[in-house]
């Protein structure tokens, strides 16, 4: 993932603006320098992670993230663990809450003649690379493990009480009453007498 950032010259002949591309190397690994073995990085993850990704379902973020790589002598395996909290919207009543995630996944790093990332357990650097970007990774990981149906802690125990709480109550169908035993008909009750009664 890289940043543009732009920087405006002085005029010239053209009124140019110069174009800088700055990579992101606080979730950079160089796994070339290191031992064959285990290996653990941690980041911590906040709001402004997700800025890069333009993405703003979360109102804030507190979320740690480890990473356990093993380097071995063709390949790297890597595990990725995150837990903490995203503050997000409920969808019932649109209040605000810190919803509690975590979850895992695993990559395997190989090396070819070029690069390659269509599957998502696995991932091809060409070789004589010496860094891994761990970013999109991150990203994917914390977004997956929020659940589709974001609901209040307070909707699920009742001690939540919001407007828009108030009126959901009051548009949903009560409890359904018991039926009645069904009282048997008479005739059909002689009929199957004729039937026992042989």
């Amino acid at each position: 993932m890289c940043i543009i950032i732009l920087y405006l010259c002085a005029p010239d002949s053209f009124g140019q603006i110069v174009v800088e591309m700055k990579q992101l190397d606080e979730f950079l690994i160089p796994f070339a320098g290191l031992k064959l073995g285990k290996h653990q990085f941690e980041f911590q993850i906040g709001k402004s992670f997700f800025e890069d990704f333009n993405y703003d379902e979360f109102d804030d973020v507190h979320v740690k993230v480890n990473v356990i790589l093993e380097k071995k002598s063709t390949l790297l395996e890597l595990t990725f663990k995150h837990q903490g909290t995203v503050n997000v919207l409920c969808d019932l009543t649109g209040e605000p809450f810190d919803l509690p995630i975590k979850g895992k996944i695993n990559l395997v790093v190989k090396f070819g003649e070029e690069f390659n990332n269509d599957n998502e357990d696995l991932l091809i650097l060409p070789h004589g690379e010496h860094q891994l970007d761990v970013k999109q990774y991150i990203y994917e990981m914390i977004v997956l493990s929020v659940p589709q149906k974001k609901v209040h802690p307070g909707v699920k125990d009742g001690s939540l009480q919001t407007p828009a709480l108030e009126k959901l109550k009051s548009l949903s169908v009560g409890e359904p009453k018991a039926e009645k035993e069904s009282e048997t008909d008479p005739r059909w009750d002689q009929l199957k007498k004729l039937l026992t009664d042989k």
